[in-house]
């Protein structure tokens, strides 16, 4: 066969297989299924127009939706609070626990000063405070 033959034999052969398909497709759908998808979709046009009578843009909101957005309003800032409060107490606690391990060193620093320089005829400091 020659390349000519080819490229012919596969286009005519994708052109049955995508009649087929497109046969199939509407035999699976159908005409009644069709109607009823649009039926739950589609409002029907007087709904339509009685609802876009109903509520025009510059219209106010009903009670309903008004407190629908006062509640996601409200959720979202508890959420947010939330967060920040989480936040500040993680900040808080790394902070305290930095100043313990700095107060620990400190401490621990003075300690083996004193240690080094106590030359035995002084009793150490602890014992030679003077309580008040």
């Amino acid at each position: 066969m020659t390349w000519r033959q080819v490229f012919l034999l596969s286009g005519f052969s994708a052109l049955v297989l995508l009649s087929m398909l497109q046969e199939g497709t509407a035999q699976a759908v159908g005409d009644e299924a069709s109607e009823d998808a649009k039926q739950k979709i589609f409002m029907q046009e007087s709904d339509a127009l009685s609802f876009l009578k109903r509520r025009g843009r510059r219209s106010p909101k009903s009670q309903d939706e008004a407190n629908a957005e006062n509640r996601q309003k409200l959720r979202a800032d508890e959420l947010r609070r939330e967060y920040h409060e989480e936040q500040r107490n993680e900040s808080e606690n790394f902070v305290e626990e930095q100043n313990d391990e700095q107060e620990e060193r400190s401490r621990e620093a003075v300690e083996q000063w004193r240690q080094w320089h106590y030359d035995g005829l002084y009793p150490s400091y602890l014992y030679s405070r003077h309580h008040i």
